[in-house]
Order: structure tokens, then C-alpha cells, then sequence
């Protein structure tokens, strides 16, 4: 009878920790969208974002951990007006032809009652790599209703110099300070 009983605890304790194993989710590339605002020439605040983001995000939702990889397709700029975007993609600004790829790497994530709130990490961006940490002003952990399988959907928001990134041409007339704002979605792998 001991035997079995140990048995059974040790089976449960097991299966307990495969449960909480860390899952590694796929960045929903429809859902997900970097947007960043700046100030224009004291005039107006312009808001632009990226159509195209791949990366992945794992989750440890008992353990409390958590890592963010992401890619940002530079070319992928959407100001709203194709001559802007090839402007926005020339050397002066992101040099998408030698820079193609902006990325964030993650190296520790911070909870609070059992969400996530804050991402520590670096954000490379032509070829410049800079310590940037993401506050994430919400958070969902559930089944995705379509797709049925387990799901993340978060907002983040940081702010940067882009002058930091070798991109501040017309400093101060264009603000040297642009707001991320990141929307994203992520789907069990």
C-alpha cells in the first residue's frame, strides 16, 4: 500500500511539472504590430507602424518566467503614402537596404500578480544595439476562440531616442523621441 501511494505521489509530482513546463507560442504575423509615434515639427504627433513581425514568445505561466524574440521587417514601413515609406527606408532613417531587420531580444521578463509587466532586453536597430525595457500595459492568457488553441495577446509601450540608432536626421524639427507602441498576438507552437 505504501508503495502504491508513493507511487502515485511521485506520478503526480512528475506530471505536475510536465504541466508547468515553460510553451513557446508563434507570433501571429496579422495580429501583431509595432506602431511608433513621433512629434512633427511642433505641428502634429505621426503615428507608423510595421506590417511585418515574426518571433516567438515562451511562457511559463506557474514558474512566472517568460522570453520574447522579435524580428521587425523594416521595409515593411506603413506611413500611408508609398514615396514616405521609401523615404522613411533610406539611410538617413532606417537603411533598410543594409539594415533590413530591426530585433528585440529579451533577458528577463518581470510579474506581478502572475502577469507579466515588464520586458528587459535589447533592441537592435541599424546595426545599433541598445538596452530597452517594454512596459506591458495588458495582458491575456486564454484559448484562442477561432483557432482553439491556447493563446497570448499583450500590449507594450517603451520610449527611444532615435538618434541613438544612428536615425536622427532633422533632430530637433522632427522629435528625437518616438514612443513603440506594440500590439501582439501569439498562438501555441
Amino acid at each position: 500500500m505504501k508503495k502504491t501511494l508513493l507511487a502515485a505521489s511521485f506520478a503526480s509530482l512528475v506530471a505536475g511539472t510536465a504541466f508547468a513546463a515553460p510553451q513557446t507560442y508563434v507570433i501571429d504575423s496579422t495580429h501583431t504590430f509595432p506602431r511608433f509615434s513621433y512629434e512633427h515639427m511642433g505641428l502634429s504627433k505621426q503615428i507608423l507602424r510595421f506590417n511585418k513581425t515574426t518571433g516567438e514568445v515562451v511562457f511559463d505561466k506557474d514558474a512566472q518566467t517568460g522570453r520574447v524574440e522579435v524580428t521587425i521587417d523594416m521595409k515593411s514601413i506603413d506611413t500611408g503614402v508609398e514615396a514616405f515609406d521609401g523615404h522613411i527606408q533610406g539611410a538617413d532613417f532606417l537603411d533598410t537596404g543594409t539594415y533590413p531587420t530591426a530585433t528585440f531580444k529579451s533577458s528577463s521578463v518581470k510579474f506581478e500578480g502572475g502577469k507579466p509587466v515588464s520586458i528587459d532586453g535589447e533592441l537592435t536597430i541599424k546595426g545599433v544595439t541598445k538596452p530597452l525595457t517594454l512596459t506591458i500595459t495588458s495582458f491575456v492568457n486564454k484559448p484562442h476562440p477561432m483557432l482553439k488553441k491556447d493563446a497570448i495577446g499583450a500590449n507594450a509601450t517603451a520610449v527611444i531616442k532615435r538618434s541613438e540608432f544612428n536615425a536622427g536626421k532633422f533632430v530637433p524639427a522632427v522629435g528625437d523621441e518616438v514612443t513603440l507602441d506594440i500590439a501582439l498576438e501569439a498562438v501555441l507552437k
